[in-house]
């Protein structure tokens, strides 16, 4: 049993019982002495009120026969939090509206030295899109696409959907099987496969109209659909060594279907080997700008010609 839930189920087990020993809390569930009682020292520091008993037949119970809260958090975990709702603003996140709600739950719940520390970080950690005069933790300056939580909703039960997109000033249905939803340079795009034209499909959300589940008589199967897909994977034309700087890079930002593999046990060098369609221009700037990235960290072993090409262009234009 793991740390944090051990400690969940003794406090649970004080909690019903009112009184007990350290030697019960040993043998119930298998620990040390010296665990037992840095486990009692930790649930007192996370709040729930023991009292000591001194004396041969001494042991604890809890004040007042208080009644423990579902959930409580420790000093570590609370900043944990507040943190991570810190680097999520102006994200364009779903369920924005209900994170301000779990903030103003959670500041209501903590002590006033746990708000004071509160204070403080968000005074001076400032993350990637942080108005640094305004470092509002519930502030929703940047809501995303209404499109987002519909959607969301539909593919916890539907991955068969029917999706209406605008296009430029038209209207235009796809029948696909969704196959990722996914956030990247600020947009959330989805992934999937078309069922008509059997092929793979990327749309931004920012253009969705309408989605609904796509009637069951005409969908593929699932097995059917993976296996097109294998069907039509393009041979490799790319592949990079990375050292430990590139891998660095890679890890702050790389395009969805491009997947590492370390090549040591120190995860400190790499390999990269997939498929650039060089006859779609947008795609071939994107990865000349992200192999400019990656910096000079990498070894080239295979590369299609017009990227080499994009890549001595924009070099030239620094030289």
């Amino acid at each position: 049993m793991k740390k944090v839930e051990r400690i969940n189920v003794i406090m649970r087990y004080i909690n019903n019982r009112g009184h007990f020993t350290i030697s019960e809390i040993m043998q119930e569930f298998n620990i040390s002495r010296s665990t037992a009682i840095r486990d009692i020292r930790e649930i007192e520091v996370m709040g729930m009120p023991l009292v000591a008993e001194v004396g041969r037949d001494g042991g604890y119970f809890v004040m007042n026969n208080s009644v423990l809260p579902t959930v409580r958090f420790t000093d570590n975990e609370i900043k944990a939090l507040f943190i991570a709702f810190m680097a999520t603003r102006n994200q364009q996140l779903p369920y924005l509206k209900s994170r301000q709600s779990l903030a103003e739950k959670l500041l209501g719940l903590i002590s006033e030295n746990q708000q004071d520390d509160l204070v403080l970080l968000n005074q001076i950690l400032l993350f990637e899109g942080t108005n640094p005069h305004n470092p509002d933790l519930l502030d929703l300056s940047d809501l995303p696409h209404p499109m987002l939580e519909k959607l969301i909703q539909i593919l916890l039960v539907e991955s068969y959907l029917l999706v209406t997109v605008k296009k430029e000033r038209e209207l235009k249905s796809y029948p696909i099987y969704l196959l990722h939803l996914y956030h990247e340079k600020g947009l959330w795009l989805i992934e999937g496969f078309d069922l008509e034209e059997e092929k793979r499909l990327i749309v931004p959300v920012d253009n969705l109209t309408h989605v609904e589940p796509y009637p069951t008589k005409k969908r593929i199967s699932k097995k059917k659909i993976l296996e097109r897909l294998t069907q039509q994977e393009e041979a490799i034309n790319l592949v990079l060594e990375l050292g430990p700087k590139a891998i660095a890079q890679f890890k702050k930002y790389h395009p969805l279907k491009f997947s590492l593999s370390y090549t040591n046990p120190y995860q400190t060098t790499a390999i990269i080997k997939t498929f650039i369609n060089v006859h779609h221009s947008e795609e071939l700037i994107d990865i000349t700008n992200w192999l400019l990235f990656l910096g000079d960290d990498i070894k080239i072993k295979a590369m299609p010609k017009e990227v080499l090409e994009g890549l001595q262009k924009r070099l030239n234009l620094y030289v």
